[in-house]
């Protein structure tokens, strides 16, 4: 187990949305390309529908998942689909799917490394990097999908506490024409990356990104309920 992985696992009580929502009324969701029903999926709101219709069946709040996940959903972008370069469609964070403007929190004490507005079909939108240190472990976590209100005041350096909150979700307008929701991930090794960090991995590149990338619900711990 890395140094990151450590700190990760030792921390509790963590939540990067709405802290009044119980992880009982999580539901994990499976966005894979083994899931055929999204095949028939035309357009975003055919999505939304999706993801709504699939929360009420179980009178749940947020679906989540994602982590190393093979995907289809990328096909549409040439974000993913460089002609010169293998196509990305690994997802390596976790998202949190749940309707646009719902709070979105630090997950730990940080401060801001950087953000961006990343535009066009299948980016982040609007996006905030946050940077940590914990017992001289130094990472990043990234927070994708956001509304433009979340980032039109931000400014580099300012200092969020665990569980303050950051901005809101976005919606299909400015984030990417997604159903609303979070991609949350957690970075070792930033780079030179600013506002900005790969959130789906090529099969070769993959991996370099689990490493660098470690499971997010090492953090949250969704999965322990």
């Amino acid at each position: 187990m890395s140094p990151l992985e450590s700190v990760l696992l030792a921390q509790k009580n963590v939540k990067v949305i709405d802290a009044s929502i119980p992880y009982q009324q999580y539901k994990p969701i499976d966005l894979s390309i083994s899931n055929t029903a999204l095949l028939t999926l035309k357009n975003v709101d055919d999505f939304e529908d999706y993801i709504s219709n699939y929360l009420k069946k179980d009178n749940a709040k947020v679906a989540f998942g994602g982590y190393k996940e093979f995907r289809n959903l990328y096909k549409r972008s040439n974000i993913f689909n460089d002609i010169e370069l293998e196509e990305r469609n690994i997802h390596i964070g976790i998202d949190l799917w749940i309707k646009e403007e719902t709070p979105v929190l630090s997950a730990l004490d940080g401060i801001v490394h950087s953000f961006d507005y990343n535009v066009g079909l299948g980016n982040y939108g609007p996006t905030i990097i946050l940077k940590h240190k914990i017992d001289g472990v130094e990472f990043y976590t990234l927070y994708g999908h956001l509304s433009i209100e979340s980032i039109e005041t931000l400014k580099i350096g300012t200092t969020f506490k665990a569980g303050e909150q950051l901005g809101t979700l976005g919606d299909s307008s400015v984030n990417g024409d997604y159903a609303p929701h979070l991609h949350f991930q957690i970075i070792d090794q930033i780079e030179d990356y600013e506002g900005d960090y790969p959130g789906v991995s090529s099969q070769n590149d993959l991996d370099f990104y689990l490493k660098n990338c470690p499971n997010p619900d090492l953090l949250l711990k969704i999965n322990e309920l």
